[in-house]
């Protein structure tokens, strides 16, 4: 079992950054690829970034290339989201997930767990 909570979601002004942290528990946090996904009002859930379990592979969604930087740290269970240049559109509420696979993957369906979100808001 793994347990995630997000945390440094806010308000920010189009153009500034967000870093968001996923603390995860369970002594196997190693073992998991992980995964950030955002859904905005009205809108399906959708992928942002993977992380292999080494940290060594990641993926990204086509809208956050250049912007956004997916990071681990398996000594402290934790996950990074660096978001960079953050426009308006990027607005949702962003959640942790893990699989229990060695490469992350943009589906949803192949996460096992997820933390309960946190909120992005970025004003033009």
């Amino acid at each position: 079992q793994v347990q995630l909570v997000e945390s440094g979601g806010g308000l920010v002004q189009a153009g500034g950054s967000l870093r968001l942290s996923c603390a995860a528990s369970g002594r196997t946090f190693s073992r998991y690829a992980m995964g950030w996904f955002r859904q905005a009002p009205g809108k399906e859930r959708e992928f942002v970034a993977s992380i292999s379990w080494t940290g060594g592979t990641t993926l990204y969604a086509d809208p956050v290339k250049g912007r956004f930087t997916i990071s681990r740290d398996n000594a402290k269970n934790t996950v990074i989201l660096q978001m960079n240049s953050l426009k308006p559109e990027d607005t949702a509420v962003y959640y942790c997930a893990a699989a229990s696979r060695r490469f992350g993957t943009a589906g949803p369906d192949e996460y096992d767990y997820w933390g309960q979100g946190t909120q992005v808001t970025v004003s033009s």
